[in-house]
């Protein structure tokens, strides 16, 4: 069974930045997609970043250039490079993958900007 297990996160002061890790386990298969969701109190969960097996990635609107999703290179582990964070960035951000038709979620992290 795939489990994904996040490491990361925590307090930083406005305009500092943060690395997200999450890795899959329990799988000898690449993910076809590995993306990352934040979820703020409130609000409803809403995607930061997706990478694709091809290389592709996409970014939520908010991000405007200031985080970097990127993957290890058999599709497994998927890491979020945040900088310039902001306090509206502070929410619970999730890793999400596919593979096979199916969709895993970690168990969440806490991500808390200071102003």
């Amino acid at each position: 069974q795939v489990q994904l297990v996040q490491s990361g996160g925590g307090l930083v002061q406005a305009g500092g930045s943060l690395r997200l890790s999450c890795a899959a386990s329990g799988s000898a298969f690449s993910m076809n997609s590995m993306g990352w969701h934040r979820q703020a109190p409130g609000k409803q969960r809403e995607l930061v970043a997706l990478v694709t097996r091809d290389g592709s990635t996409n970014y939520g609107d908010f991000v405007k250039g200031r985080f970097t999703i990127s993957s290890d290179v058999v599709m497994r582990t998927v890491y979020l490079q945040m900088n310039s964070l902001k306090p509206d960035d502070t929410a619970v951000y999730y890793c999400k993958m596919y593979q096979l038709g199916n969709e895993y979620w970690g168990q969440g992290t806490q991500v808390t900007v200071s102003a």
